[in-house]
């Protein structure tokens, strides 16, 4: 009796998790679809404002519309794409270009959990999707690349590791993106060119209890931008991902604008006490913090 109520539970729990895997997948094919219906619908609108083409299928916030728009306008040969920071990639700028547009992409994670994940999940078969395992610094990951065969002209590059984003991109030299999506602190500002220390074993959680310490200003990031001959196009309404485009595919129709025409200060609150508990603060109180913490000043 007592090995058949067992087994009757573990057949329960294997229902249950069948049922969720279902559920799951039926929400991700919604999400596809209400994507595209977003998609039909901007595409009869001719916004130059790019987050005014904003919409969120996958994305965390409005960037599969803005990166829809933006390869509408660009020419794109080679449509491979590079995204870091993915988590287990269930929200992410890249996966709808994945699935809509049938690009390719590495994506790379430092979470073992997370790349095993990906790679459980349909989409790793369906499409041409490869996820890596690393602890991306500036010193590994031209070779990270290289070794996965990414190399030369890609579409798109997104950068989100939540602390040497700046140092990072800055070292990246083995691919040139069409596109380049990197998250900034809005914390920062729009005047200060800064960005924090570099550090090979930076965790944003560890760097300092406020959970604020970490990347770059917009303006430090719109610096490197063009030195890499990249224009600065624009950032989500949400304010916390610039979108830069290389000089020599901008069409005329992008405005290249500055730090200060196209800033963006985000509404979320995400800083915290020694504790680990939210406190809510302001933007000014939050810039308080950092302004004792130190920072790197790009020029």
């Amino acid at each position: 009796m007592f090995f058949k109520k067992i087994k009757n539970k573990l057949g329960l729990l294997n229902l249950i998790y069948l049922d969720v895997k279902n559920t799951q997948s039926i929400l991700a094919k919604l999400q596809e679809s209400i994507g595209r219906l977003e998609l039909r619908q901007l595409e009869y609108v001719d916004e130059t404002e790019i987050h005014l083409n904003e919409f969120r299928a996958f994305s965390q916030w409005g960037e599969d519309g803005i990166i829809q728009f933006l390869i509408r306008k660009i020419p794109i040969d080679r449509k491979i794409f590079v995204e870091f920071g993915v988590q287990n990639y269930t929200e992410s700028n890249t996966r709808f270009l994945l699935i809509n547009n049938n690009w390719s992409g590495l994506v790379i994670d430092g979470g073992l959990e997370e790349i095993a994940y990906i790679k459980n999940d349909p989409i790793y078969w369906q499409y041409n999707l490869k996820a890596v395992n690393s602890f991306i610094t500036k010193d590994n990951i031209n070779q990270i690349l290289s070794d996965n065969g990414i190399q030369g002209e890609i579409g798109l590059l997104s950068v989100d590791i939540d602390g040497n984003d700046y140092w990072v991109w800055q070292a990246i030299d083995c691919v040139n993106p069409a596109i380049v999506v990197s998250e900034y602190n809005f914390r920062f500002g729009a005047n200060k060119a800064v960005t924090v220390p570099y550090d090979a074993s930076f965790v944003r959680t560890k760097a300092h209890y406020s959970n604020i310490y970490y990347g770059a200003s917009l303006k430090a990031l719109c610096i490197l931008a063009d030195r890499k001959g990249y224009a600065f196009v624009g950032c989500n309404s949400a304010g916390n991902n610039a979108f830069f485009v290389r000089k020599d595919l901008k069409p005329d129709s992008l405005k290249e604008l500055t730090p200060e025409e196209g800033y963006v200060a985000a509404q979320f609150r995400e800083s915290r006490d020694e504790k680990g508990n939210f406190l809510y603060l302001s933007l000014e109180e939050e810039q308080k913090i950092l302004s004792s913490l130190p920072l790197v000043e790009i020029e």
